[in-house]
């Protein structure tokens, strides 16, 4: 088997500029899946929110943003970190769930793709390097980053730039109360072909279960029935997919680590989706039971408290904010053993294990 890898080298975020708090919700009408009224005070229903998300705030795109323009400026800055010539790029990925979305609409535009557009914005004219995007639900972005390595172990590619890229915020039900845990951002990396064996991704794994649960995740229309019936917008069921993610998640995870040759003292930080904070910490602590060990207290860094779930940024998102320092009390240094993480609309679980 060859032994070349792929390896990041760049990292970057977008960072959306409009903050919106838990209490902006408060004037807000919530109606159940049933399409009934609840009948609680909103500062009720926000605060059982907040104890099952750990979410007080998420960003949201300014009106004069697209999805395509974090996706550039997340890459720009992946780029710069990189150091390299934007012209080497191979390929240019993009995990994005719904495109570029205008403000005051929720119709998706994939064409060109967005990918196309992040090229075109980069100002990259190599016509080989060759743009695409992956609609892979949450992981995309991940699925993105095994691609690119898949693609360097065939020889095809040096250098990928792969970003994740969302405004989930256009796409929310304005009467659900799952639409305080929708975000909006992009984050990017730039990975390197390497043959050095103490760098790099050591092991991968992708799985979808799609019977039945390709309809845990879906557009529907709103929960208030009076609502405009054409309009559609992301919906899930909660409950199960926390009880999927639980049962899933951490099996996957484990096998991914497992093919590694790696062992479980050595890891140094798990990078989990930012879907929801009591999600994660139960999913990487199920993680750590399988190994018979408890999960370490400085295993996993999480932002989503102040960012929200913005579904494929949230992974090169936290990755670049941790390597600047931005999360307190975790770091990350080169040779670290990392897992990275990720389940979503499919549903798709995938896993990296690497050294950074």
């Amino acid at each position: 088997m060859s032994s070349v890898r792929a390896k990041i080298i760049g990292t970057g975020h977008y960072m959306p500029q409009v903050v919106v708090t838990n209490e902006d919700f408060l004037d807000w009408e919530f109606y159940d899946d049933k399409g009934q009224k609840i009948d609680k005070p909103n500062e009720e229903i926000i605060r059982k929110f907040y104890e099952i998300t750990n979410i007080r705030k998420r960003r949201y795109a300014a009106d004069d943003v697209l999805t395509s323009d974090m996706a550039a400026d997340a890459a720009r800055m992946a780029l710069e970190d990189a150091g390299i010539d934007k012209e080497q790029i191979d390929y240019v990925i993009v995990g994005s769930n719904y495109g570029d979305i205008q403000p005051g609409t929720n119709f998706t535009d994939f064409v060109p793709a967005i990918a196309a557009r992040v090229k075109n914005k980069l100002g990259i004219k190599n016509p080989a390097s060759v743009a695409y995007d992956i609609i892979f639900g949450c992981p995309g972005w991940l699925e993105g980053v095994i691609q690119a390595h898949i693609q360097m172990k065939a020889g095809v590619s040096r250098y990928a730039l792969v970003i994740g890229a969302e405004t989930l915020s256009r796409v929310r039900d304005p009467y659900s109360r799952d639409s305080m845990i929708f975000a909006d951002g992009a984050g990017a990396v730039v990975l390197e072909l390497t043959n050095n064996e103490k760098e790099g991704i050591l092991s991968h794994l992708t799985h979808s279960y799609t019977t039945p649960e390709a309809e845990l995740l879906s557009n529907e229309k709103s929960v208030k029935k009076e609502h405009d019936p054409s309009q559609r917008y992301i919906y899930m069921k909660g409950h199960k997919i926390y009880e999927f993610a639980l049962n899933y998640v951490p099996q996957a995870m484990k096998a991914c680590f497992d093919a590694s040759g790696e062992d479980i003292k050595d890891l140094k930080k798990v990078f989990i989706h930012q879907a929801n904070e009591k999600m994660d910490w139960a999913i990487v602590k199920r993680f750590f039971r399988l190994y018979k060990m408890p999960m370490p207290s400085d295993i996993m860094p999480a932002n989503i408290e102040w960012m929200g779930n913005s579904s494929v940024a949230t992974i090169p998102t936290l990755l670049d904010q941790v390597l600047k320092g931005e999360i307190p009390g975790h770091e990350l240094k080169r040779g670290d053993l990392i897992l990275l993480a990720s389940v979503g609309a499919g549903m798709n679980i995938n896993a990296v294990t690497m050294r950074f």
